[in-house]
Parts: C-alpha cells; sequence; structure tokens
C-alpha cells in the first residue's frame, strides 16, 4: 500500500502536438493510416512523459525532424465521446519549416503529409480539430495562448 494519495485521483488522457507552418504561413499536416482524417504532427503523452518531450519525440517518430518545440499555443479541453475518455490536449509552436526541409514518414503509421491554408485543412482534419488548429495558427500570430474547451474559445 502506498501513502501516495495523488494515486487515487482521477486520470486525463493527454496528447500533445506541433504546429508548424511556412514562409506562406500554411500549416503542415500529417494523413495517418488508421483513420480518416487528417492531424497535426503528434500524437499520446506517456506515463512519466512531459508534453513537451511527447511532442518533440512524436515529430522525430513521425517526420524524422529533431525539433524543440516553442511556446505552449493551445489547452483544449475535449469532454469524453465515442468511447473515449476525456482529456487535454495541447498544441506547441514548432516555428517555420520551409518545404526544401526533409521530411521522413514511417509508412506503417503516416501515408501522407502536406502544407495546408486554413480552408485546405478545414477539409482535411476532424471539425474538432480544425478548430483547435484554427486557435493555434490565431494564437501564434497573436503572441499569446488559447484556452478551450471541445475546440471553442471559452474567455
Amino acid at each position: 500500500m502506498t501513502d501516495d494519495w495523488t494515486t487515487t485521483l482521477p486520470r486525463k488522457r493527454m496528447g500533445a502536438g506541433v504546429l508548424f507552418c511556412d514562409e506562406q504561413e500554411r500549416v503542415l499536416l500529417v494523413e495517418p493510416t488508421y483513420k480518416p482524417d487528417w492531424e497535426v504532427p503528434g500524437g499520446c503523452v506517456e506515463a512519466d512523459e512531459s508534453p513537451r518531450a511527447a511532442a518533440e519525440r512524436e515529430v522525430l517518430e513521425e517526420l524524422g525532424l529533431s525539433v524543440s518545440v516553442g511556446r505552449l499555443l493551445v489547452t483544449d479541453w475535449v469532454g469524453p465521446r465515442d468511447g473515449r475518455t476525456e482529456g487535454l490536449m495541447l498544441i506547441f509552436d514548432g516555428g517555420a519549416l520551409v518545404n526544401g526541409d526533409p521530411v521522413r514518414l514511417p509508412a506503417a503509421e503516416l501515408r501522407g503529409w502536406a502544407w495546408c491554408t486554413e480552408p485546405e485543412a478545414a477539409g482535411r482534419l476532424s471539425p474538432l480539430l480544425a478548430r483547435r488548429v484554427a486557435a493555434a495558427v490565431r494564437a501564434r500570430a497573436a503572441g499569446a495562448a488559447a484556452y478551450l474547451e471541445n475546440g471553442y474559445d471559452v474567455a
């Protein structure tokens, strides 16, 4: 038995993504092999891993790029839905990449990537993630951070 009462507290699912933009302010999206909607690079935060470390690890695994992510752009609380538990989804600023930067995709996980304008991204992302990415783009431009619930600004 442990004396640490925090082990009895509820746990939340957590994901960390990275917003990369090119010189035309388009965002980098990746196309997973295991689901229909596109994503920003990123993924699940593992046990005992910081969200920033998870974002950097996922970018290395998914794109073959070793980066130090910048500031936090978005925190989005997502309520339980479709057999998923509630969670916190974070997006960090990945800075600018140029079209010539090498991107290496793991074939078993990702089938492609693309630079997208906001309307193009909205057509490829789930509505929830499209709202989150649009908020991240706005936060990046404003030098701010956004707090969302289910992709909607509640401030």
